[in-house]
């Protein structure tokens, strides 16, 4: 069993920066693959950018390509998000969720996940 708890999210301008942090509970989190979700309003949810338990291996969608940054620290059982160059259309709830699969980008391989934390980028 994983609890994860998200935290950092806000209301920024374009082109601000945000980091969100993913509190992992358990002594097992380097076992874990990790990864970002996004849903904005109407919309279906999304990938957003995955991470191996190692820390080797990284994905990102398209979309936040060279904007953002995954990253964990497995001794502080957390994971980050760090982004830069926000826009108005990265607005959403974002979600982190563990795995015991690769750093996959389907969110059907994760079974578990975190409340969320609210992201709101203004123009």
């Amino acid at each position: 069993q994983v609890q994860l708890v998200e935290s950092g999210g806000g209301l920024v301008q374009a082109g601000d920066s945000l980091r969100l942090s993913c509190a992992a509970s358990g002594r097992t989190f380097s076992t874990y693959a990790m990864g970002w979700f996004r849903q904005a309003p109407g919309k279906e949810r999304e990938f957003v950018a995955a991470i191996s338990g190692s820390g080797l291996t990284r994905n990102y969608a398209e979309s936040v390509r060279g904007r953002f940054t995954i990253s964990r620290d497995n001794a502080k059982n957390t994971m980050y998000l760090q982004m830069n160059s926000l826009k108005p259309e990265d607005t959403a709830v974002y979600s982190c969720a563990a795995t015991r699969s690769t750093a996959t980008t389907d969110s059907g391989r994760y079974g578990y996940w975190g409340q969320g934390t609210q992201v709101t980028v203004s123009s």
